[in-house]
């Protein structure tokens, strides 16, 4: 499965399929609001709760993302079900940066998922850095986890990918998953969601994604523009 090239935007065919749809944000948890304050206290009042979790808002279905690209609900629910197995594992681990293969790299680790539900067509989650003692006590980054958790603290803009193997076709004039397996969630340096950025300098927070209960999916609207054609 890690020689499977990565199906690009626009290309249809079966192999690695790499979403940056999604975003993350420091939660709004005591620890975690203690964490934000304690940044202008200097040294003496470095603060980084155990463990670190962050909000992170992780897929989508029913809707096209950024490749174009649609996850049909009955495709994209059943893996998410599985994955859950993962979670309650301790096993759902990701990489900062995503490769193009499907093989996760231990060396790499960045974090663990430790939750996920859906609201609506989104879902939506909580995730553990992977935080070293040394950064803990002193603020030194020697994970990858420990490098994501300062750059959220420094307010740059941090992205969540979804990585998983799939094929892909196109109907009805849309590009569609037909099938696929949920592999992880890759921390990405450029979210792809507009406006779903990072915010810790305690100035208007920054929400995450929320749909309106108007929502529809691709499919939906089709289905719209033909019924008024026939009503002419």
């Amino acid at each position: 499965m890690s020689e499977l090239h990565e199906i690009k935007k626009g290309q249809t065919g079966y192999g690695v399929l790499i979403e940056n749809d999604g975003f993350m944000q420091i939660s709004e948890s005591l620890q975690n609001k203690k964490l934000i304050e304690s940044i202008n206290d200097g040294p003496d009042g470095w603060f980084v709760p155990k463990p670190f979790v962050v909000d992170a808002v992780l897929q989508k279905y029913g809707i096209k993302n950024a490749n174009g690209r649609i996850y049909p609900e009955h495709v994209l629910k059943p893996e998410v079900e599985k994955y859950q197995r993962l979670i309650a594992e301790k096993m759902a681990l990701g990489e900062c940066n995503h490769p193009s293969d499907s093989t996760i790299d231990l060396g790499r680790i960045s974090h663990n998922i430790v939750e996920c539900h859906w609201e609506g067509h989104t879902l939506v989650g909580k995730l553990e850095l992977n935080i070293s003692e040394g950064f803990r006590k002193h603020g030194i980054c020697s994970t990858f986890g420990d490098t994501c958790a300062q750059l959220m603290l420094q307010g740059w803009k941090i992205g969540i990918s979804s990585r998983g193997v799939g094929e892909v076709k196109q109907r009805m004039g849309e590009t569609y998953v037909e099938s696929y397996e949920l592999l992880a969630f890759d921390i990405v340096a450029t979210p792809s969601t507009p406006g779903a950025y990072l915010s810790t300098d305690g100035a208007e927070p920054l929400r995450q994604y929320v749909e309106s209960p108007e929502s529809k999916s691709i499919l939906d609207d089709k289905i719209d523009a033909i019924e008024k054609i026939l009503k002419g």
